[in-house]
């Protein structure tokens, strides 16, 4: 049984900065991402990264989100920048894509943690 634990999330003011954590336990992933769900919405890709060094934001990530996997295949780390209130969402991980340039629906995630929960307040 894959299990993927996220750690990192909570409450910041706009501006702020948050690092997110995922952990596979006893499990090597090729290719990791991150999504996130706010209320009301659907779960929308936020980035994916692979062990060929891969890495992949969307649009509104780019330039405030870095990402950043372990060697390990074991971990991957979002770090959150200049965060704002639209940011707000439960942050899900998620492993077992192909690659990072082809990973962006949930389609294409096969094992996906409990979420950690991110509020911004304005």
């Amino acid at each position: 049984q894959v299990r993927l634990v996220e750690t990192g999330g909570g409450s910041v003011e706009a501006g702020g900065s948050l690092r997110l954590s995922c952990t596979a336990t006893d499990y090597y992933s090729y290719c990791m991402g991150w999504f996130r769900q706010a209320p009301g919405k659907e779960r929308e890709w936020v980035a994916s990264a692979d062990g060929a060094g891969t890495r992949a934001l969307a649009d509104f990530a780019q330039g405030r989100f870095a990402l950043s996997k372990d060697p390990s295949g074991k971990a991957l780390y979002l770090q959150m920048n200049s965060l704002t209130p639209d940011d707000t969402a439960m942050y899900y991980c998620a492993a077992d894509c192909l690659t990072a340039r082809d990973a962006r629906t949930k389609s294409d995630f096969n094992f996906w943690g409990q979420g950690t929960q991110v509020t911004v307040s304005s």
